[in-house]
């Protein structure tokens, strides 16, 4: 039996659980997927009127507080005031009354689920019981096996998952020991080898790689991670039938639309060469490793038939570029109105996200994390200030929407570095803003845990691990994904203002416009922008419509006097053009970053078919477009 435990996401099925179901079929008599999140979500509507939304705080929006492992800690230790007053204290002070409240109604009640659901499990006499755990599942997950264990200690307890990775693995073995066994890095092979080796099929368990396990004496040991990663073209096919069928007779159902969750790659084709200092998200496997496009094609399409869904969360970490004409030009020739999320690099250019608009891809992530050069050079993202607004500006043309977070807090960084964003934030107000602004966290595998002369020493678990686990500090912090220390970067004061602006371009947004009209011999921009005092304005002088159509892509004074002057057939100096980006700077026409300019106002075509909705669209909603099917749509 395989288990989703809360706060798996209800609106998708477990990529992880849907490729293992598909590949242990021939090495078991029978495997069972039990979405004990759905359950979970069923059981608390009825016992407390927990609701969607309620779900989905827990599930997304607590992570980095830990409120979700936090509510299961009380199932964990069998003590419904398991860590109550540190809760009080220590971590509830950013919640709502009513998120308290419900977090330590959560809390007293989770050993009573717990406990029916571990009955339910033994109660089918599964041999073997494995749990996935990834972000807020650990404590849920955990809290689960040691009642199978308790009630059937003959039952084989498997974690496996991205919780596990690295010491991260060995540390939940360690300090678990109803935990039979844990799978650190991809399963798809070690997994199976487990269960042939239970089954006594032949074997040592001292051969799987990343596997942990005990000996006959009950002493923890662990091998390696797999020297190579899984290749491409052994990624499996995952089965999602119990889940859709689960989701189906859920009283969440009428709130939310199921969605397809499905992988092209893994590893990161930038990381590999460039590490983001930042980022832990491909723990012990970065090597890129892509399907041939036909193949994820035949996936996408064969999924979608099976459940008629057609938005489709990608968990790639990054697109890769030869999808851009071997995949995405094939799915648009289908016909079909799919809706992706998928996860790009933001320096690609306008024709490229045209394609991928076609093809799609409604929502992307596109890390853009910064509009200073400066600072995406410490963070060694591989693109400029300038560069991410071309994509903020050349999304909304092509009619996505990028998601992204505003990062600040890298060692380096100055009060510079964000005083002159801050100041031409108003000129990007027509443009898709930031979720937030957010002092970066720590993560393992990133270079900043595993490099500290980049700028972060004595890293700590962050914390609520310690309101939550009763462990040593060493513990904690090979268990931990999340880690604290000093805060590097810009201050309080300069992070609050910086706030504050992303705060504004949030709440404008929706009201503002700027967009041009290319008329040959003039272009016409129009303005509707609180922060600027004009609303048409034309440049209709041989110097300036030129200048504005260079201005597509970011430029440096030089390079654009430079180009005017081959372009005209006469001289353009630069103190002329100096002049005309002055005034096209003051009414918020142009961007300026490390001495480049780029033009922000999208070609007017487009623009408002890319904008039916006011804010932007979110794939854990139903967002169809309009005159779409009604079926069900939709990670």
């Amino acid at each position: 039996m395989l288990v989703n435990t809360p706060w798996a996401s209800l609106d998708t099925p477990s990529l992880a659980l849907g490729i293992l179901h598909a590949v242990v079929r021939p090495h078991v008599d029978e495997v069972t997927t039990l979405c004990a999140n759905v359950d979970f979500y069923d059981w608390a509507e009825q016992a407390m009127g927990l609701t969607v939304d309620d779900y989905e705080f827990y599930a997304h929006r607590a992570y980095f507080e830990g409120f979700g492992d936090w509510v299961f800690s009380s199932a964990l230790y069998d003590d419904p005031s398991w860590r109550v007053r540190e809760f009080q204290e220590e971590m509830a002070n950013g919640l709502t009354d009513r998120l308290r409240k419900t977090s330590l109604h959560l809390h007293d009640l989770a050993p009573r689920f717990v406990a029916e659901l571990a009955a339910r499990i033994v109660e089918a006499a599964p041999d073997v019981v494995g749990f996935t755990t990834t972000f807020q599942q650990n404590t849920a997950a955990l809290a689960t096996a040691r009642q199978v264990k308790l009630l059937a200690p003959d039952t084989v307890t498997v974690l496996g998952g991205a919780n596990c990775d690295g010491p991260q693995g060995e540390a939940l073995h360690r300090n678990f020991p109803f935990v039979d066994h844990v799978v650190r890095g991809e399963a798809e092979g070690a997994f199976p080898a487990l269960l042939d080796a239970l089954r006594g099929r032949g074997g040592d368990l001292a051969e799987i790689p990343g596997l942990c396990w005990r000996t006959e004496t009950g002493e923890h040991r662990a091998t390696g991670l797999p020297a190579v990663p899984r290749p491409a073209d052994r990624m499996a096919e995952p089965d999602f039938d119990a889940y859709f069928h689960r989701i189906e007779l859920s009283s969440a159902r009428p709130h939310l639309e199921p969605k397809l969750v499905l992988e092209g790659s893994r590893g990161c084709w930038w990381g590999e060469k460039h590490h983001c200092t930042f980022c832990g998200l491909n723990g012990s496997s970065m090597r890129f490793r892509s399907k041939e496009p036909v193949d994820f094609l035949n996936s996408i399409v064969h999924q979608s038939r099976r459940h008629q869904v057609l938005d489709v969360l990608v968990v790639d970490n990054i697109l890769d570029m030869g999808y851009i004409h071997g995949l995405l030009p094939e799915l648009a020739g289908l016909g079909y109105d799919y809706r992706f999320h998928y996860e790009i690099k933001s320096n690609l250019r306008h024709r490229q996200l045209k394609t991928i608009a076609e093809a799609g891809l409604v929502q992307v992530q596109p890390g853009i994390e910064s509009l200073s050069s400066r600072v995406l050079h410490l963070m060694r993202k591989g693109v400029t200030g300038s560069q991410n607004v071309r994509h903020l500006r050349d999304t909304q043309s092509a009619g996505v929407w990028p998601v992204w977070n505003y990062l600040y807090g890298f060692p380096g960084e100055t009060e510079a570095d964000y005083t002159s964003v801050i100041s031409q934030l108003p000129a990007l107000h027509h443009l898709p803003p930031p979720e937030a602004a957010t002092r970066i966290a720590i993560e393992r595998f990133s270079p900043y845990f595993d490099q500290p002369e980049l700028g972060f020493n004595d890293l700590r678990p962050a914390a609520h691990y310690a309101r939550i686990y009763d462990l040593p500090a060493s513990e904690l912090h090979d268990l931990a994904y999340l880690f604290e220390t000093a805060h590097a970067g810009i201050d309080g004061v300069v992070a609050d203002r910086l706030a504050d602006a992303v705060a504004e371009w949030r709440a404008v947004h929706a009201s503002c416009r700027l967009t041009h009209h290319d008329l040959g011999d003039r272009i016409v921009l129009t303005s509707r922008r609180p922060g600027f005092g004009w609303t048409i304005r034309t440049i209709d002088d041989p110097v300036g419509t030129a200048a504005f159509r260079l201005l597509e892509n970011p430029r440096s004074v030089g390079s654009l006097a430079r180009r005017l002057t081959a372009s005209l057939g006469a001289p353009v100096t630069e103190a002329h053009v100096g002049r005309v980006l002055a005034d096209w700077h003051k009414a918020g026409i142009l961007f300026e970053d490390a001495d480049r300019y780029v033009h922000v106002a999208p070609p007017a075509s487009n623009t408002e078919l890319s904008r039916i909705e006011q804010s932007a669209p979110d794939l854990t909603q139903d967002f169809r477009r309009p005159g779409a099917p009604a079926a069900k749509d939709t990670r």
